[in-house]
């Protein structure tokens, strides 16, 4: 019997292990683009985590919109940790059946089901390109964004003949952030015609409110002309060049109606929140991780606010450092934060954990919004009752004085002698233990008080205040506003600081707070203005003598004898 228990054991823990593997696998559709024309084909990636087959996926439901012209297979694997991971991909070619917002339908693999997708697919293009075998253009995806919003910049090459060397002048703007996007290519049918088409996409972020001009972008190739030999190395065709046209595009202030704090301006924004262990389940003294996580379209990650554990009754929060990334859709940047801290109740009860709110502003709709995290109450349970140990084994009655008489062949015990000689052996290393720890902190001590010392303030600190200056002397507000947020930050040791707002709370001085209004309100105002940093490096270099003379008030001596009175 005992031995038809164990086995069963073993066959449940074998289950529960296939159970487990199969509940993290996942399979997912991503599509190259949402937006497409008539004649376009379309890169659709299935992605699998698990061993399944996918070429046993049924893609019927797909072909009802969609003709597939090619799929491929591709797999990865990947050991990280210790443990492997292996990905596989079915890649699939399609081009759409007509015109208008088509779905990619959920498709099904074994018991996993992949998410849908959708597609806005427009009229063909009615010959635009005429008889040229190359064309390059530009094309912006709206005609107004607001100051620090997500305006995408796709400069797109058709081309009928094949080309080699070829070459874009890269994008540089004043007044905005550019960050490059993931290219594509692709096969247009235009009249009848096969042309391969490539698109090279930017995520542009003004600073400031305007007019942003973006320049005509070059682009430069030489026709491939066949081989007319064995020897013959090429490079004797024609050398093409073409130019877009230049644009603008209307950069709308801040709105008035948005409440202070951190602006963002995007697509769409959302908060999750996840607990290491189940809340309903904490004790007094046991420590639980609450993640908090945020996602904005159309931001970049280092927009997104910090989020704020506050002081909670019967609750420690200790914060853990933020986690912040970005990655890529149809429809741009996707901004992401991880914020997580230890939660620890220090009371038995019914604590209340408050609402988390953080106000965006909808792009598409133009109007304000909030992601809101419902607040949550706790039950916290009195902590476990320890285990009672075991009574100790009743010592044995004492001994009566030996007493030997002359001639007597009695032993006299050495256990408790042997017990003192352990308990010194043992003193004496603690002992040594501690005086090196005291020579330790002694050494450390004058070496902290030694040249090193007399710096300013650590190196990252030193480095942004620097930063700070110069930007200040040159009177630019984007970089001044980089500079006094790291700065702010370094200083007050609080590497979570990532606003304007954050970095004058942190340094609690009137006249640090108006100077930085003033960086705001010509960063972001509606009407342009000059700026002077004169003021902002003043209140800077006031408050960072006034930090350390404080520090070094505050800081405790460290002495090894006291001194007598």
């Amino acid at each position: 019997m005992k031995h038809t228990g164990r086995l069963a054991g073993i066959v449940c823990l074998f289950v529960l292990a296939l159970a487990a593997s199969s509940s993290w696998a996942a399979v997912t559709a991503s599509i190259d683009r949402s937006r497409a024309a008539l004649g376009d084909t379309l890169r659709l990636t299935i992605t699998a985590t698990d061993s399944e087959d996918l070429g046993d996926m049924d893609l019927q439901p797909l072909t009802a919109d969609f003709e597939i012209l090619q799929r491929s297979n591709s797999s990865k694997t990947s050991y990280i940790n210790g443990k492997f991971s292996s990905t596989r991909e079915l890649l699939l070619d399609i081009t759409p059946r007509r015109v208008g917002t088509l779905t990619i339908p959920p498709l099904q693999l074994g018991t996993q089901i992949t998410n849908g997708l959708s597609v806005t697919v427009g009229p063909p293009p009615t010959g635009a390109a005429g008889d040229q075998n190359l064309v390059f253009e530009a094309e912006l995806d709206r005609s107004s964004v607001y100051v620090q919003g997500q305006v995408i910049l796709t400069l797109r090459l058709q081309q009928a003949i094949n080309l080699e060397d070829r070459n874009i002048t890269q994008l540089e703007l004043d007044g905005a952030f550019v960050r490059p996007l993931e290219q594509n290519s692709f096969q247009r049918t235009i009249n009848g015609r096969p042309w391969l088409i490539h698109e090279i996409r930017y995520a542009i972020f003004p600073e400031q409110s305007g007019i942003l001009e973006i320049p005509s972008q070059r682009f430069s190739a030489r026709e491939s002309s066949p081989r007319r030999s064995l020897f013959d190395l090429g490079g004797g065709g024609r050398q093409v060049r073409r130019s877009t046209e230049a644009l603008t595009i209307e950069v709308l202030p801040r709105p008035t109606s948005f409440p202070g704090g951190e602006w963002l301006p995007a697509g769409n924004l959302t908060l999750e929140e996840s607990w290491s262990t189940p809340p309903e389940q904490l004790q007094v003294g046991e420590s639980a991780t609450r993640t908090i996580t945020i996602r904005g379209e159309g931001l970049q990650g280092a927009q997104l606010p910090p989020v704020l554990f506050p002081a909670t009754e019967g609750l420690k929060y200790y914060p853990d450092q933020p986690v912040i990334t970005d990655s890529e859709s149809a429809t741009g940047l996707v901004g992401m934060r991880v914020d997580s801290a230890a939660v620890v109740p220090t009371r038995a009860g019914r604590w209340q954990i408050p609402e988390l709110r953080i106000p965006w502003w909808d792009t598409r709709s133009n109007e304000l919004r909030y992601a809101v995290l419902p607040g949550r109450e706790l039950e916290v349970a009195a902590a476990a009752t320890a285990v009672t140990a075991p009574p100790p084994v009743s010592a044995p009655a004492a001994t009566p004085a030996l007493t030997l008489e002359p001639g007597s062949d009695a032993t006299i015990p050495v256990l408790a002698r042997d017990n003192n000689r352990v308990w010194q052996v043992v003193s004496a290393v603690m002992g040594a233990g501690w005086l090196l720890t005291l020579i330790y902190l002694a050494r450390s001590r004058r070496t902290r008080s030694g040249p090193a010392a007399a710096e300013s303030g650590p190196p990252a600190e030193a480095r942004a205040f620097k930063e700070l200056l110069a930007a200040c002397s040159s009177g630019d507000p984007r970089l001044a506003r980089r500079a006094v947020v790291r700065w702010s930050a370094a200083l007050h040791s609080r590497p979570e600081l990532g606003s304007l707002a954050q970095a004058g709370a942190a340094h609690g001085d009137p006249a640090m707070t108006s100077a930085l209004d003033a960086l705001n309100a010509a960063l972001y105002g509606s009407q342009p203005c000059t700026w002077e940093g004169n003021t902002l490096a003043e209140a800077a270099r006031r408050l960072r003598s006034e930090h350390r003379g404080k520090v070094e008030r505050e800081e405790p001596s460290l002495q090894l004898y006291p001194q007598a009175s």
